[in-house]
């Protein structure tokens, strides 16, 4: 089950850079705000479709969840905002990788002091040459992008 939950976290991050790819293109030709719109409004249809047809009968609704919980919502807009600008500038895969290593070095921190109400995983050496690792990555993968940009 762990390698399942393993390889379907991978195929979520290629999903992301296919939307983030396609997401920067149309936000070049309609603009930043409406592509970002469209995705979500999709989103919202598809996802209230999976609610009616999929998703178990729960305990607790989104109205006796601590408030708190309910802003983890606000953090899609940014992100989709930031991506469909980022990608026309800086393509796909500095962008992609930038939001890995961003996410990498804030789930680190999340982990380690268990801050909303998830479990304290204490930040390691071995953690940390991931994190240094995936910045050098960032590194080399701009700096390519930078050179091929030039001489194209």
């Amino acid at each position: 089950m762990l390698v399942i939950m393993i390889l379907l976290s991978i195929l979520g991050g290629a999903m992301l850079s296919i939307q983030a790819a396609i997401n920067g293109r149309l936000g070049s030709q309609v603009g930043v705000l409406k592509s970002a719109f469209l995705t979500f409004s999709v989103g919202a249809l598809i996802t209230a479709l999976m609610i009616l047809y999929f998703e178990p009968v729960q305990a607790v609704t989104l109205l006796d969840v601590p408030k708190w919980q309910l802003m983890g919502a606000m953090f899609g807009v940014p992100y989709i905002v930031i991506m469909v600008v980022a990608v026309q500038r800086i393509g796909t895969g500095v962008a992609t990788v930038a939001v890995i290593f961003g996410q990498l070095a804030m789930s680190m921190l999340i982990d380690h002091f268990g801050w909303l109400d998830n479990a304290s995983i204490h930040f390691s050496y071995t953690r940390m040459a991931a994190v240094i690792c995936l910045g050098i990555a960032l590194y080399f993968i701009y700096s390519s992008s930078k050179t091929t940009a030039v001489s194209a």
